[in-house]
């Protein structure tokens, strides 16, 4: 019985991840090489004629400003993503006078003193969305002078309550600081 032969240490099975790494890397250095190689000058092309600019007609160096124009003119004319640019609440998330209590963040109760950070951190940790401004009395966390600070504020009309978005109420109380 004949034992099965070993592969040489050269031979390596991959899967299909590490293959495609492989290309990928491949494909990349290759890139490199022709980039880099278009600024180095060929010594066939010194010897066999001499010109007074500092390239000849035709150059790679040439070749490849052509190359990454239409490449910075492909991207500059791809589509644009359907974004949500234009969210309806976006004034209501900090930067105007009235306050969502659904979506903005706790950076928004800046602007009202006595609300940061107690009674903000209280709002934005709630999971359930407010119905009504009247829901944030609601929190049983909160005391009888938290109430009135809010009550204050309520009384000015700083706050209302929009539908939530998940963009925005992802990053209540994180803001996108400590990711």
């Amino acid at each position: 019985r004949r034992t099965p032969r070993r592969r040489p240490p050269w031979i390596v099975r991959r899967t299909l991840q590490q293959k495609t790494i492989i290309t990928m890397r491949a494909f990349i250095f290759a890139l490199m090489l022709g980039v880099a190689s278009a600024f180095v000058a060929s010594p066939m092309r010194a010897t066999r004629s001499v010109t007074m600019s500092a390239e000849a007609e035709g150059s790679r160096r040439e070749f490849m400003v052509k190359a990454a124009g239409f490449a910075a003119a492909a991207v500059a004319a791809a589509p644009a993503a359907d974004a949500l640019v234009d969210y309806p609440g976006l004034p209501y998330l900090g930067g105007g006078d009235k306050i969502d209590v659904n979506n903005a963040n706790i950076r928004a109760y800046l602007r009202l003193p006595g609300m940061y950070p107690s009674i903000a951190g209280k709002i934005t940790s709630q999971k359930t969305p407010f119905k009504s401004v009247g829901d944030i009395y609601q929190i049983k966390s909160l005391t009888d002078a938290e109430k009135s600070i809010i009550k204050k504020y309520e009384g000015q009309g700083k706050f209302l309550v929009m539908e939530p978005a998940a963009e925005y109420v992802i990053d209540r109380t994180n803001n996108g600081l400590y990711r």
